[in-house]
């Protein structure tokens, strides 16, 4: 891993756990929790679609492989360290533009059109077909507002709204389509809702390194039986 991808997970990583993004293992994102308590204040339900196969809630085939490039060049894997592929941060997104953030099918529709422009017009190609030293300058230009093609959404807005959803993705109870197999909860230590811990565990000031970590669809089930 390069040391601009090694600076770009410690910058997400970093702002996340600041941000308190795994404060809690009941923590969603803003639009989610507003959806939820809509439906009356009950316990947080299961992602109508999380238990559905991959994208397609949403995004086309092509969409979905710009998101997935844009969203690993974002938070890249690594041997040992999950990036956004691992963690399922494409079927976050898709599944959320499918419920809570329908608001924001147009902004990500345009952007993406507008991004495909850009890219196509500077290299003669899609995002998802540039190599990765290509893909980051992409994400540089749209990050500093000097990628062409933009109109509204405008290029920074667009790359702080997928930002923001890739943390949201790596870092969100797994119920809600990312996070997969907690890897965003293990790649910082965080636990979950664990139902007990030692007294090292409470002393320690080292991240959590145990290997049960619970979450909101564990803890439904546990309360049914089910």
């Amino acid at each position: 891993m390069s040391k601009h991808d090694e600076a770009r997970r410690a910058f997400l990583i970093g702002t996340a756990v600041g941000a308190g993004a795994v404060a809690g293992a009941g923590w969603l994102p803003s639009a989610l929790a507003q959806d939820d308590a809509a439906k009356g204040g009950a316990a947080v339900p299961a992602h109508p679609h999380s238990a559905g196969p991959g994208h397609g809630a949403f995004f086309n085939d092509e969409d979905a492989a710009t998101i997935a490039a844009f969203t690993e060049r974002l938070m890249p894997g690594a041997p040992g360290k999950p990036g956004a592929l691992d963690a399922g941060v494409l079927d976050y997104i898709d599944l959320a533009l499918s419920g809570a953030y329908a608001e924001l099918q147009e902004f990500y529709r345009r952007g993406l059109a507008s991004l495909d422009v850009h890219c196509r017009k500077t290299y003669g190609a899609p995002f998802r077909r540039l190599d990765a030293a290509r893909q980051d300058e992409v994400i540089t230009a749209l990050e500093q507002g000097k990628a062409t093609e933009f109109s509204w959404p405008i290029a920074r807005a667009f790359f702080d709204t997928v930002r923001t959803h890739t943390m949201e993705g790596m870092f969100a109870d797994p119920i809600y389509g990312g996070n997969k197999d907690f890897a965003g909860w293990r790649l910082v230590g965080f636990p979950g809702a664990q139902p007990a811990f030692s007294p090292e565990d409470l002393q320690s000031r080292e991240a959590f390194a145990g290997d049960v970590v619970l979450g909101l669809r564990i803890q439904a089930k546990s309360r049914t039986g089910r």
